[in-house]
C-alpha cells in the first residue's frame, strides 16, 4: 500500500490518512510513555499521580500506554498485509497463532507493568 508515492485504487487512497493518523497517535503515545517521570512531575506539578502515570488518569493509564500501541501497530500491520497477501490473512491458521502470541505478549508485558506499579507506589508522608 505504501510502496509507491500515488495510490493505486479507490480503496488504497480512502485508507492511507486514516493509517497515516493512526501510525502518528502511536508514535505520539509511544513517545508520551517514554518521557521520564521527573519530567512528568515537574510539568504536572498538582497531579499526585504524574511520576507513574504521566498526563493520562490513573484508572487508563496502563490500557494508554500498553494496550492501545499493541492493538494499533497490530491493526496497521494487518491492513499492510491484507494487500499483499490477501483478505484472509488473519483467519490462516499459522497467523492467528502468531498475532495471538504478539497480544499476549503486551498483555503479559502490561500486566508486569501494572504489577510493578502497583507494588512501588510510592508512599505519602504524614
Amino acid at each position: 500500500m505504501l510502496h509507491s508515492s500515488s495510490p493505486g485504487s479507490e480503496l488504497e487512497k480512502r485508507l492511507l490518512l486514516p493509517l497515516i493518523g493512526l501510525v502518528a497517535i502511536e508514535t505520539l503515545l509511544v513517545l508520551l510513555a517514554l518521557v521520564p517521570p521527573q519530567l512528568w512531575t515537574r510539568l504536572l506539578p498538582q497531579t499526585t499521580s504524574a511520576a507513574l502515570d504521566g498526563p493520562f488518569p490513573p484508572v487508563i493509564a496502563p490500557v494508554i500506554t500498553a494496550v492501545i500501541p499493541a492493538w494499533v501497530g497490530l491493526g496497521c500491520f494487518v491492513i499492510a498485509v491484507t494487500f499483499k497477501v490477501g483478505a484472509f490473512y488473519l483467519v490462516s491458521v499459522d497467523h492467528v497463532i502468531a498475532n495471538v502470541s504478539i497480544l499476549e505478549l503486551f498483555a503479559a508485558l502490561g500486566g508486569i507493568g501494572w504489577l510493578g506499579r502497583s507494588i512501588f507506589t510510592p508512599r505519602k508522608r504524614v
